[in-house]
């Protein structure tokens, strides 16, 4: 849909269909949809980088507690939601080794025990790899460094979604 006819949508239906762009806080939407009329989808997704940037820190921590472990049992039961699924996917975490499912969930054990929260990052930027890479490197940053290079990853993440549900503005200027 375009900008012009996410203004118009009814508040439950707005909260309905971006819910979840950012994973498992349809709050957020909630809270933003009061900001409209949206002159842009830049604007839209501006609105909930701001109302993320205005939480306190604990605030912030909520938003990673509610994501999924990589590769996680949530995975594994089938239980993510759609869109994580699907960028799991896409990076190819459904095809791990068994040497890399066991490395993964002892990274991410290692990570939550170290600072409270999941580890995120935007599955569709990054490959395997690159994750597992990733997991171990920040494993080693202080908390408050991690917790804002997580919330970046969940921006990056409602970037993507937000690109997927809205049709970008086209320039008709010469």
């Amino acid at each position: 849909m375009d900008i012009g006819s996410v203004n118009y949508l009814p508040y439950e239906v707005f909260v309905d269909v971006f819910g979840n762009v950012v994973e498992k806080c349809p709050l957020i939407t909630a809270a933003v949809w009061s900001r409209r009329p949206f002159s842009s989808l830049a604007d839209l997704e501006a609105s909930i980088n701001d109302f993320i940037d205005a939480l306190p820190e604990s605030g912030k921590e909520g938003i990673l507690r509610v994501h999924p472990d990589l590769t996680g049992r949530d995975l594994q039961s089938g239980t993510l939601t759609r869109e994580s699924r699907e960028e799991q996917v896409q990076a190819g975490l459904d095809t791990l080794t068994t040497a890399e499912v066991s490395r993964m969930a002892r990274l991410n054990t290692e990570y939550k025990d170290h600072f409270g929260f999941p580890f995120v990052i935007c599955a569709r930027m990054n490959n395997k790899a690159t994750i597992l890479r990733q997991l171990e490197e920040r494993l080693r940053n202080e908390r408050t460094i991690e917790r804002a290079c997580a919330i970046d990853e969940v921006k990056k993440i409602c970037h993507l979604r937000l690109q997927g549900l809205v049709v970008p503005e086209t320039s008709n200027k010469l």
